[in-house]
């Protein structure tokens, strides 16, 4: 067994979910996506040591989310729960594939560490931001396997 960064995190309430409007489901209406509608993409990623989200940590919260729909772009900052998390970048990861997979492919994604809360930051941001390394890191099955894992609806 793999030692755990943080053994005891510490939880959050999460947010309820939100009541969906009759024109968020007409499809004949063209409405934007905004920060709620991402948030509720990635709330729900668990954490990669633990039976938790990342909402659930704090690690993703939708305040931290910034969508401009007419310029096709999305920023999520995300905050580890320690400042040596050695599961930053695999957190990083997860978020974008998720974003990848759920919204339009018109959108350019950027996935950041919150300023100032890890040690590494410059090297996780700039891992994030490497889309060639990004491909890379999805092309190694192990690797692909633990992102899924932590995309799926249980652990």
């Amino acid at each position: 067994m793999s030692r755990l960064d943080n053994i005891n995190p510490a939880v959050f309430e999460t947010a309820r979910d939100r009541e969906v409007l009759p024109e968020e489901e007409d499809d004949d209406v063209n409405d934007k996506i905004d920060a709620r509608e991402v948030f509720d993409h990635i709330r729900n990623i668990n954490d990669p040591e633990h039976p938790l989200t990342l909402e659930e940590l704090k690690v993703l919260q939708q305040a931290h989310v910034t969508v401009d729909d007419d310029k096709n772009y999305v920023k999520v900052v995300f905050t580890p729960t320690i400042p040596h998390c050695s599961m930053a970048t695999l957190i990083g990861l997860a978020i974008r594939v998720k974003l990848l997979r759920s919204l339009p492919n018109r959108f350019k994604v950027d996935v950041i560490v919150e300023p100032g809360t890890h040690a590494q930051e410059q090297a996780v941001n700039k891992q994030l931001s490497d889309k060639e390394r990004v491909a890379a890191a999805l092309e190694n099955n192990h690797l692909l396997d633990v992102v899924n894992q932590c995309l799926s609806s249980q652990k």
